[in-house]
């Protein structure tokens, strides 16, 4: 009799009431919430994995969908209905071109040094630039280089899937959209056969002036 009123306190509560917790914690915190963190919130036995695919196809459909962020989950507006949030979103800052392009080339070629932004921008990048990211939580630094200097990487954070509502990198658009939107020149990768007038075109029209780092 004791074992089985030992065995009924760590009785997991039913799907409905985890899914419900689930709910209820992704609905009250802002940052996405990891599985592992979901299950240590969560009572004894509790799965948190199995109440979140029930809550997500409990809200497909909805104006609010349970979506994955890198390897945590949120509560967020449905895309089709970004636009009802328009008067709600305060731009702090405008990205400059060079930010724009910096983040795009950390998005597609992670991880990538400092160096090869560079090679691929075909001008330099200003730490102002690279600060400026990083403040904003869309980049941070990744594992160093085992080569000469050991230089340091940098990779998309999850603020950034977040931020553009992506489960991972490998959602980010194609290039044609990039270029549609124009994020992107309509110019060969460096050291790729094309044509030289491409090449030449005037590069003051194409990124922002940036003054190179002394030293």
């Amino acid at each position: 009799m004791a074992e089985n009123k030992e065995a009924s306190l760590f009785q997991a509560p039913p799907l409905a009431e985890q899914e419900r917790m689930v709910e209820a914690i992704l609905f009250a915190t802002v940052e996405p919430v990891t599985v592992a963190d979901l299950n240590a919130r969560m009572p004894h036995g509790a799965d948190a994995a199995d109440a979140l695919a029930a809550l997500r196809k409990r809200y497909e459909g909805r104006g609010v969908r349970v979506v994955k962020v890198g390897d945590a989950w949120a509560m967020r507006t449905a895309p089709d209905l970004g636009f009802l949030m328009q008067k709600e979103t305060t731009e702090v800052r405008k990205l400059s071109r060079a930010a724009i392009e910096t983040l795009a080339i950390v998005a597609y070629h992670q991880p990538v040094t400092r160096a090869e932004i560079e090679e691929i921008r075909g001008v330099s990048v200003s730490r102002g630039t690279v600060d400026q990211l990083i403040e904003l939580e869309w980049i941070r630094f990744g594992r160093r280089r085992m080569t000469p200097g050991r230089p340091v990487t940098y990779v998309v954070t999850q603020n950034f899937l977040d931020h553009f509502g992506l489960e991972s990198a490998r959602d980010l658009p194609g290039l044609k959209e990039l270029r549609a939107a124009g994020l992107l020149e309509n110019r060969p990768a460096p050291g790729a056969e094309g044509d030289e007038d491409d090449e030449a075109l005037d590069q003051s029209d194409m990124f922002e002036d940036e003054t190179p780092e002394e030293g």
